[in-house]
């Protein structure tokens, strides 16, 4: 969450304790944290920041002038987004993510007039308007494929392959390659599509967080323009999303349910034995303690990661963050000594549903 003091220099020195899942290449995996450093490279040998970089180089050129490469460089934020999240079943309107380590991976804050001026100048091989963005060769590389990807979430069109190029997703739909990325902070999710055989873009910028709602916007589109007939695009994609938030309800309220049934009957686990301070290499510390008789959880550079303690079965408690808006309650599975002291743990979010950015998944905290 926002309100964390780490820098991009603690990104690029700490990169090295997060274990890799596959070999280079081997497999799709996103990462925004290589983001950030890439813009530590270009900050480095161009010798201005990233966002600098990008709006001299990449914007003004083609005359996105009411676009900045990071929220604390918009000129006039009267008319902009707010981030809306669902928090405890109503939509609430929290503060956005300002912390401009995040830029080169999630800063950028554009207006749709603007990106239509980026998207001609991708379909046009990186010219737009008698200039020269890039180089046709580059074009190229970008929209070859380079990872091979899962093929799934492509219905309901007739695709082939999915892989993904140089920043961009590629695949084929109905016979047409198709381009595309999405991208997102707490509350706001965004698409760009590219059909470059029908000269078609379509660009959506939502303030939510659902990316059923911006595929049920883009799918439409590409039906009128590919000459489908396919079912309500809200109805379908409302549906197959309420399925996936009904089995997560269904997950989390058990566990909850326990959580509570435990303190109603007075069953606990010896919760002393979890206290104490603990490190993980990349998050650094973090204390349980107990305060005002409740167990406390307190990362210490992400203070915003903060939340109530609870037992849950066997060696497994549970986390529930002070910030509901995060929909990120976390399991801590711990693993104790032969004096039954904790001498270390791991955590994942207990909903399904909960997104694969929060970092805590591959964390493993040590007593200090």
């Amino acid at each position: 969450p926002d309100g964390h003091d780490f820098t991009p220099k603690d990104v690029v020195a700490n990169i090295r304790h997060l274990k890799p899942v596959s070999d280079f290449r081997a497999k799709y995996d996103y990462d925004n944290l290589l983001y950030v450093i890439a813009g530590e490279v270009i900050a480095k040998v161009s010798g201005m920041s990233w966002a600098e970089y990008v709006e001299k180089n990449l914007m003004q050129p083609i005359g996105m002038t009411r676009s900045a490469a990071s929220w604390n460089r918009l000129k006039d934020t009267t008319n902009v987004v707010a981030p809306h999240v669902p928090t405890n079943g109503k939509l609430k309107v929290i503060s956005r993510y300002k912390n401009p380590i995040m830029d080169a991976a999630a800063g950028l804050y554009a207006s749709v007039n603007d990106l239509s001026k980026w998207v001609i100048a991708q379909l046009n091989a990186g010219e737009y308007q008698g200039g020269k963005l890039f180089s046709r060769e580059q074009h190229r590389e970008m929209w070859t494929p380079q990872t091979i990807m899962p093929l799934r979430g492509t219905a309901p069109y007739r695709t082939n392959f999915k892989t993904y190029g140089l920043g961009w997703q590629l695949t084929d739909v109905n016979s047409y390659l198709q381009v595309s990325h999405t991208g997102g902070l707490e509350g706001i999710v965004t698409q760009v599509i590219m059909i470059p055989e029908l000269k078609l873009g379509i660009i959506v910028l939502t303030n939510q967080q659902s990316g059923a709602a911006f595929n049920a916007i883009s799918n439409t589109i590409k039906d009128r323009y590919l000459g489908l007939s396919n079912p309500d695009h809200v109805t379908t994609l409302s549906a197959d999303r309420r399925l996936k938030e009904d089995d997560a309800d269904r997950i989390t309220t058990e566990v909850w349910e326990t959580v509570a049934k435990n303190l109603k009957d007075k069953k606990k686990k010896d919760t002393r034995k979890i206290a104490g301070t603990y490190l993980d290499d990349w998050l650094g510390a973090a204390e349980i303690t107990q305060k005002n008789g409740k167990w406390r959880f307190a990362s210490k550079r992400s203070p915003a990661l903060s939340g109530e303690v609870f037992w849950y079965k066997d060696d497994n408690y549970v986390v529930k963050w002070d910030n509901r808006s995060l929909d990120a309650d976390s399991h801590i599975f711990a693993e104790f000594d032969a004096n039954g002291t904790m001498k270390r743990f791991t955590m994942k979010a207990i909903s399904p549903l909960t997104d694969f950015s929060y970092d805590f998944h591959d964390l493993e905290f040590v007593r200090k």
